[in-house]
């Protein structure tokens, strides 16, 4: 099933105090919450809930890795625009490329995989068929 998947989402997120550090920037820790939060509306843009994929397929889905790289620092009140973009879509695994903008700035780039795993056991499983259906045809 590995499908080369162009098309490019985008999500946006304003910076709260909560997300930033002392000074006032975004504790670099944030930026994974973000990502993670950019994939899950990705996921609801799809028709693809993962409350209900636990529930009714008994699949999840897990980071296997994430790569980050901080480039600018992001502020209090700042709007970013989280991008994602599906690099390779395998069996059971999903390849992401996602950035934080603020604005045409760059503020942090990451490469994170995706496993799918069975609930129960935690061990890798294929996309149950649909899920692969919806994100193949984005």
């Amino acid at each position: 099933m590995a499908a080369e998947m162009p098309s490019v989402f985008t999500w946006t997120v304003r910076v709260y105090y909560e997300d930033t550090d002392a000074g006032g920037i975004v504790y670099y820790a944030n930026y994974l919450k973000f990502f993670e939060r950019a994939r899950t509306e990705w996921l609801r843009s799809l028709g693809i809930r993962q409350q209900e994929l636990l529930d009714q397929e008994g699949v999840a889905f897990v980071v296997r890795s994430a790569s980050v790289e901080y480039i600018a620092a992001a502020r209090l009140d700042d709007e970013l625009s989280l991008t994602l973009t599906v690099e390779k879509l395998g069996r059971a695994s999903i390849q992401f490329a996602q950035q934080a903008l603020r604005g045409d700035v760059l503020l942090s780039s990451a490469s994170v995989k995706v496993g799918c795993v069975d609930k129960t056991a935690m061990r890798p499983r294929s996309l149950p068929d649909f899920v692969a259906a919806r994100m193949l045809a984005a």
